[in-house]
């Protein structure tokens, strides 16, 4: 009976142990920065067995500073490093569920003869993430900038795969895909329209963004809508520690960002604002014969934010964007006038839910609004164009991070989009010249999602999710019915609500990284996109006056499959980054505008002036970067190539496009001088000609000349390359103040660069004898040698 007694006895001790030993228990917590209380996104959180140094568990912060480990129980070495701050090194006791939070003191706050590790994380190497890269604000803020204003789409562009598009232009092009490709984000809030000055600057001020992040393939399921890419801009938060004033002073720029506590440690605000003066500056100088009198041109942007803590679980943001362009002109009698004006209102309200250490929640409600109008007028006559698209969103998303190695992702967005294709008035003075409304275009856009990022060993990472979308075009709207002549002959009438057409697709997501090495790594990414929202463009730039259109039962939605394969290598212990990205795109359904359309033509719909084609781009990257140190920077070189081929345009021949760049290479240094006091950087751009379609030939047909053209997009403009130098000095920096100069000199050797190309024929006709023309073209070129300097200040 005794040794029955111990057999129970042994039995229940071993099964306590096993119990004991096999619980597991969840260490999260939040991420900031110490000086100013915001969540810092994308810190490695590491926690390392005591007794077995090879058990390691790691979680990345979400945008919300949130991470969360779940590990078995026993003693930890709790581990945060960080390029910028203060390595974190601390113990853990896990027998229970920890919550830590860990607030993060930026270098210049360490010691003096404390040397922060120059060692950078390797996550680009151990990552699941293709094609996804970031950029951080204070690299952004060395770089030379055009008139001293630093821009964030202008240094996107910088990276591989990511061409410009053209002088001084904020639009670009992710590998092959359009500029209505690319999903741009403020605070989870879609921008339509990113530039401001016709693109020559983008609607980001640096002084008000936090991160920016892009991804150019292996675009996870939480995102959707477009084919090529997404840029994802986070703003500040706001100080919660203290109050604070960040300024600057430019030739044509002035800036100020106010930012600090409602009470301290619990709500915080921050409110940004832009505007450019040069007009200002210049007509009380101008004759008043003079052509430019009277011109207006200048922009101006707003940023707020409001961060509430309601209690450790619960925290609450509100935001909001508004900017504005303004450009018109009228002649000295005042009989001939115009006025562009266009602009972006974005607000968004944001709900972050801590519901248990491995749940995490994000609410959001969203809404943007893009407008264009143009007003023309000649003595009593006057003509107003606009158009614009609103949109009303709703996005929820629940993170789950279980016991096992995992974080799924669950999530649905809904948007309510309304479009407004151009909109005509004409007042004639005394007899007004009534025209026909053009009815809105009203869609609903739903989206579902599922993302999962495991380990199936520890050399084979994967991010694998599927995405289910739904769009619906709805009424009220009137469709034009024309017969084979061309020739309006009836009309169909939708009521409000009626479902005109649906579309149900699933997108299935999958990258995987296996690594090879310590510091080499395998990437490859599959992903299929539908896009429901076209962007048709008449020029060969971005602008204003593009529309944007929902598909219909005229436009379907355009598909792109993305396939990718690449290797990332680090080097001297993770000083040098390094990657070499291959890829090959698939597109169909692509729009263009019909050979010879009316943009201003009023009888018909404009999904009704349309053409249908195809595209697919291929080409690889290559990417170097030194990120630590007192000389950092990177080169990045990229080999394209971009094809589009439509039944109605050249004759159903393929053509490249307008925007296929051969080779595009960028090079970006940067010194310190002297460590946190005189910088100096450097960047040099390269690209190929952009395509272009010109005069070949003449004919008479009938009695009338004709003009004959090339194919297609056949010729290049000359290769585009510019040299820009800046050099940052922090003049001083007392307790409660900094201020420095940038000097910035763009297009240092005067490259007379290709704006565009335009086209002047001479005739010399002499009566029965001869009759001569020629054809010479002329380049317009924008910017020479530009020198700026700004001041920047900073009080707290």
């Amino acid at each position: 009976m005794k040794r029955l007694r111990r057999l129970f006895l042994v039995i229940f001790l071993c099964g306590t142990a096993l119990v004991l030993h096999g619980q597991r228990y969840t260490v999260s917590g939040l991420v900031t920065d110490a000086s100013n209380g915001e969540s810092v996104k994308s810190i490695l959180v590491t926690l390392m067995a005591e007794e077995d140094k090879t058990q390691v568990f790691t979680s990345f912060s979400n945008q919300a500073g949130f991470y969360s480990i779940t590990l078995p129980r026993g003693r930890y070495i709790f581990y945060i490093q960080y390029m910028g701050y203060q390595d974190v090194l601390d113990t853990l006791a896990v027998d229970q569920n920890v919550t830590k939070n860990v607030a993060l003191l930026p270098d210049a706050e360490v010691l003096e003869n404390v040397t922060v590790s120059d060692k950078a994380v390797d996550h680009n190497v151990t990552s699941a993430d293709v094609g996804k890269m970031e950029m951080k604000i204070e690299t952004i803020k060395a770089l030379p900038a055009l008139f001293g204003e630093v821009d964030v789409l202008k240094s996107v562009q910088l990276l591989p795969g990511i061409q410009s598009g053209g002088e001084g232009n904020t639009g670009f092009y992710v590998r092959g895909g359009g500029s209505d490709q690319n999903l741009i984000l403020l605070d989870e809030t879609t921008i339509y329209n990113a530039g401001h000055l016709f693109g020559f600057f983008s609607v980001f001020n640096a002084d008000a963004v936090k991160n920016v992040e892009i991804t150019k393939s292996g675009m996870p399921a939480y995102y959707g809508g477009r084919l090529a890419s997404v840029l994802d801009v986070a703003q500040k938060e706001g100080n919660l520690k203290q109050f604070q004033v960040d300024g600057g002073l430019g030739l044509i720029f002035s800036r100020l960002t106010v930012q600090g506590p409602f009470k301290k440690d619990r709500a915080s605000f921050i409110v940004s604002a832009r505007r450019t003066y040069i007009d200002a500056l210049v007509q009380p100088f101008l004759k008043k014969t003079s052509p430019l009198k009277g011109t207006k041109f200048y922009f101006f942007d707003l940023n707020a934010k409001v961060n509430v803590i309601i209690n450790e679980k619960h925290r609450l943001f509100l935001g909001g964007y508004y900017g504005n362009d303004v450009y018109g002109f009228k002649s000295s009698s005042g009989d001939t006038r115009a006025q562009f004006r266009w602009g972006n209102g974005a607000a968004s309200l944001r709900w972050n839910y801590i519901i248990n250490p491995q749940l995490f929640l994000n609410t959001s409600f969203n809404f943007t609004n893009y407008d264009f109008s143009t007003l023309m007028g000649i003595s009593v006559y006057t003509m107003e164009m606009s158009s614009g698209v609103r949109d009303y969103s709703f996005k929820t998303e629940l993170t789950y991070v279980p016991a096992f190695p995992h974080q799924f992702k669950f999530g649905m967005q809904y948007i309510f989009h309304t479009f407004f294709p151009n909109r005509m008035s004409v007042d004639a003075g005394i007899d007004d010249l009534t025209l026909p409304n053009v009815d809105p275009y009203y869609a609903h856009e739903l989206a579902i999602y599922a993302n999962d990022e495991f380990d199936i060993f520890k050399w084979w990472k994967v991010n694998a999710g599927l995405r289910y979308t739904h769009f619906e075009f709805i009424g009220p709207f009137t469709r034009y019915v024309f017969d084979g002549q061309g020739v309006l002959s009836d009309s169909i009438v939708y009521k409000p609500g009626h479902i005109i057409k649906q579309y149900n697709y699933v997108e299935p997501r999958l990258s995987m990284r296996f690594q090879v090495a310590k510091a080499t790594s395998i990437k490859a990414s599959y992903t299929l996109n539908y896009q429901y929202l076209h962007q048709v463009a008449l020029a060969t730039i971005s602008l204003p006056t593009d529309v944007w259109m929902p598909s219909t039962e005229i436009v379907k939605p355009q598909v792109g499959h993305q396939v990718s394969l690449g290797v990332y290598q680090n080097f001297r212990n993770n000083m040098f980054e390094s990657y070499i990205d291959l890829y090959y795109k698939h597109m169909n359904n692509m729009v263009e505008y019909r050979d010879g359309i009316n943009i201003q033509d009023i009888t018909q719909n404009a999904d009704q002036m349309y053409v249908f084609g195809k595209g697919w781009s291929y080409g690889a990257e290559f990417f170097v970067k030194k990120a630590v140190g007192r000389f950092t920077g990177f080169i990045g070189y990229t080999l394209s190539f971009t094809q589009r081929q439509f039944d109605d345009l050249n004759g159903g021949k393929p053509f490249y496009a307008k925007y296929d760049r051969r080779h595009d290479v960028s090079i970006n240094l940067s010194y310190d001088i002297l460590p946190n006091k005189l910088n100096v950087s450097a960047v040099w751009v390269f690209a190929s000609g952009n395509t272009m379609t010109i005069p070949v030939g003449y004919y008479f047909l009938a009695g009338t000349i004709v003009t004959e053209y090339s194919d297609r997009n056949a010729y290049r403009l000359p290769p585009y390359h510019r040299l820009d130098l800046s050099l940052n000095w922090n003049i001083c920096k007392r307790k409660h103040f900094e201020t420095s100069l940038n000097f910035s000199v763009y297009n240092v050797y005067n490259r007379k660069n290709p704006f565009f190309i335009f086209f002047e024929t001479q005739t010399n006709y002499q009566e029965g004898q001869s009759f001569d023309m020629q054809t010479k073209a002329y380049q317009m070129s924008l910017f020479p040698i530009l020198p700026s300097i700004t001041w920047n200040f900073k009080f707290y």
